[in-house]
């Protein structure tokens, strides 16, 4: 059983309830670590809309201070990853690899050295905006473009190595971005439209752009960004394997990843844990697809990506 899932909202919750990663409260934990061969976990620190300016600086600020506390008390079962190799020697030790992210770059507050600062505590992926509108873009409850300052910022990013997410960004900056941007970028929780109608879903035409690019997406477990009607039909590994099985018909193969949102979203009671995501494997593989396929959704796709774009 492996798993390198993209994106998960954990260390929000364990911060207000004052708890380490054996916390039976939080989707993620290090409960059933040992069920695992090797899985690696990016961790991000999501600042709300709310914040801007340097309130959101400091909200960063304060999180990467208990995500470092959370790496000190659960040292014996999880290690923070700073380079590609550590991915690999962290998990050979029967460890979760824990990757630091940002959901939300409004913690810059609009200071270009802050891209370094964020590099520098071990950042690996940033979300360029969450829903709303921030200084350097626009997500998906607006329609507004880049600003000349979003721009900079993701030079900044490929420079140093921070990877651009577009999780959340509206499909207005979405086409700005491909304009100007020179690494391939990713979406880490994300689904496809066809299959779902949201709008924090891409469109097909936005998917191909992955694949041409060499890109990828992580599926997301929300219920909301899986069906249509949550209350309706479950949100299960059936929905799921629709969006599975229309981007392997888009060409998907190399872009499909796995990105949880795990306690940052409501999701379906049979995916809830990162062991019941892991068991998705077994559902794709007895639904027709590849054993290669399988292993590239739920590891290598991801692994893959990292090696080369990671720093």
């Amino acid at each position: 059983m492996e798993l390198f899932d993209l994106h998960c909202d954990t260390i929000m919750r364990l911060q207000k309830e004052n708890a380490d990663f054996f916390c039976k409260n939080t989707m993620v934990s290090i409960n059933e670590l040992e069920k695992f061969k090797r899985y690696c976990q990016a961790i991000a620190v999501f600042v709300p809309d709310r914040f801007r300016g340097d309130e959101a600086e400091q909200f960063f600020i304060d999180r990467n201070e208990y995500f470092k506390h959370l790496m000190d008390v659960n040292k014996d079962h999880v290690e923070q990853v700073w380079t590609y190799e550590d991915i690999d020697r962290i998990t050979k030790q029967g460890k979760l690899a824990a990757m630091l992210t940002v959901e939300g770059a409004a913690c810059l507050n609009g200071k270009i050295e802050n891209v370094k600062f964020l590099h520098d505590c071990g950042v690996k992926i940033m979300t360029l905006t969450w829903n709303g509108e921030n200084e350097l873009a626009s997500g998906h409850d607006t329609q507004k473009g880049f600003t000349e300052f979003g721009r900079a910022a993701v030079k900044e990013m490929e420079k140093v190595g921070i990877i651009v997410d577009n999780s959340h960004l509206n499909d207005v900056c979405f086409w700005e971005l491909c304009e100007f941007a020179e690494k391939p970028f990713i979406e880490t929780h994300s689904n496809i439209r066809t299959a779902c109608g949201h709008r924090r879903n891409v469109t097909e035409e936005r998917f191909a752009e992955y694949v041409k690019r060499g890109g990828i997406i992580g599926l997301n477990l929300c219920d909301a960004f899986i069906v249509d009607d949550p209350k309706a039909e479950a949100a299960n590994y059936d929905a799921l394997f629709r969006h599975v099985d229309r981007m392997l018909e888009l060409g998907g193969e190399n872009v499909v990843c796995c990105g949880s949102d795990f306690d940052g979203a409501s999701v379906h009671e049979s995916l809830n844990t990162p062991v019941k995501f892991a068991g998705f494997a077994d559902y794709m593989l007895a639904h027709g697809i590849s054993e290669t396929v399988v292993k590239k959704i739920m590891w290598e796709n991801a692994a893959d990506f990292m090696k080369k774009y990671m720093k």
